[in-house]
């Protein structure tokens, strides 16, 4: 049966807290709070893990997941190459909605599904995430929704549609503004905007002027 942790109480997010970390680190799935939209995490270096968030959704491998990070410094282990590009919309976004598509090192042995050499990176800027993240390292995370639904701004719609395929949901309140995240792709010879979201085109050519 799921725990449901209120991350609005401080003794409860106390506890609480802790008690996904160690479900993170048992392969377990966690729903966790971010500055978009309520996301469904687990270790992204599990592969039996990862496919397990991929089933709760039901979502083939075609659609990789994502992985969020608490620090800035942690993207050294997982690209191939931190590029001038890179920096300059991490030190201008991060943390916030923008994720940013680079090619991932060649010596990781994560599974996320058909990436093609490319990982997924962001940084959220919410207080429960980045104190999840900072204890558990890199998680793959997705939206909290089953596929072909609708994403979740709460804990509560996270865990009608997701049930006891997750252990324990970190319930912060709604999303203050549930607009999924901006994504740019790195990983070609030329800067390309994915999805356009929270960041808008504008304040991303201020940053890359050469963006399509």
């Amino acid at each position: 049966m799921s725990t449901v942790v209120d991350c609005l109480d401080a003794a409860a997010r106390a506890t609480g807290l802790p008690a996904a970390v160690r479900a993170v680190a048992a392969g377990q799935l966690v729903v966790l709070p971010t500055d978009t939209l309520y996301g469904i995490g687990a270790d992204a270096f599990s592969r039996p893990a990862v496919a397990a968030l991929l089933a709760a959704k039901g979502r083939g491998r075609d659609m990789p997941v994502p992985v969020l990070i608490g620090w800035w410094d942690t993207i050294d282990g997982l690209v191939a190459s931190v590029s001038p590009q890179l920096r300059e919309l991490i030190e201008a976004f991060w943390p916030g909605a923008l994720t940013i598509v680079v090619p991932h090192a060649p010596s990781l042995s994560w599974d996320l599904g058909d990436t093609g050499g490319t990982v997924a990176l962001r940084m959220p800027l919410h207080p429960v995430a980045l104190e999840l993240l900072q204890a558990t390292g890199p998680m793959a995370v997705s939206s909290a929704n089953r596929s072909g639904f609708e994403p979740a701004a709460t804990a509560t719609e996270a865990r009608r549609q997701l049930g006891d395929s997750v252990s324990v949901y970190l319930d912060a309140g709604p999303v203050a503004d549930p607009v999924a995240s901006t994504i740019v792709d790195l990983s070609g010879p030329a800067p390309t905007v994915r999805r356009v979201g929270a960041v808008s085109v504008d304040a991303l050519r201020e940053v890359l002027p050469a963006l399509d």
